[in-house]
């Protein structure tokens, strides 16, 4: 898949999942669908909310996952904290230009260039909270991330983006 295809595909995504509200109780009910994809997947992974202030409204690691996941979801957060976009769409959109972390000034030790981070978008509010997974590669992070929250909102689920 050529670069420019995979951030108008993110692009996309992004936009057909906005939320109307998000609350505490709404990241509990994420959540729950985030672990029931994973076990009903046999999928080996962590996954957290947090609010913009970085309160963790939900956390939950699967059977097989490592104290690695937390490091990986932290650098996942800080990076759709700054941007306000997937971790995935950043990580295009640098390769895009030919740059790295450290030429943007940015520390590769509290931010990242993969998949595994999502906003949440309210609609007239803006991103309020984001999503982390991290345990797979960094395009099927991103992929239970889309998958997820798209059950959630009761969207059909959207294009994804291919590793090839």
């Amino acid at each position: 898949m050529e670069i420019q295809e995979a951030i108008s595909i993110l692009k996309q995504q992004e936009e057909a999942l906005h939320f109307e509200s998000f609350t505490a109780e709404d990241a509990w009910e994420l959540g729950k669908i985030f672990v029931a994809d994973a076990m009903d997947r046999d999928l080996s992974i962590a996954v957290s909310i947090r609010s913009m202030s970085g309160k963790i409204l939900f956390y939950y690691a699967c059977e097989g996952t490592c104290y690695g996941s937390q490091g990986w979801i932290d650098r996942k957060f800080n990076t759709v904290k700054h941007f306000e976009i997937s971790t995935l769409q950043y990580a295009y959109l640098l390769k895009a230009k030919g740059g790295t972390l450290s030429d943007r000034g940015l520390d590769p030790t509290q931010f990242v260039t993969c998949g595994g981070g999502f906003p949440i978008f309210v609609d007239g509010v803006g991103v309020v909270a984001a999503a982390m997974v991290s345990g797979l590669t960094d395009i099927e992070d991103h992929a239970v991330l889309v998958r997820c929250i798209s059950r959630f909102l009761e969207v059909d689920e959207v294009v994804h983006v291919s590793s090839s």
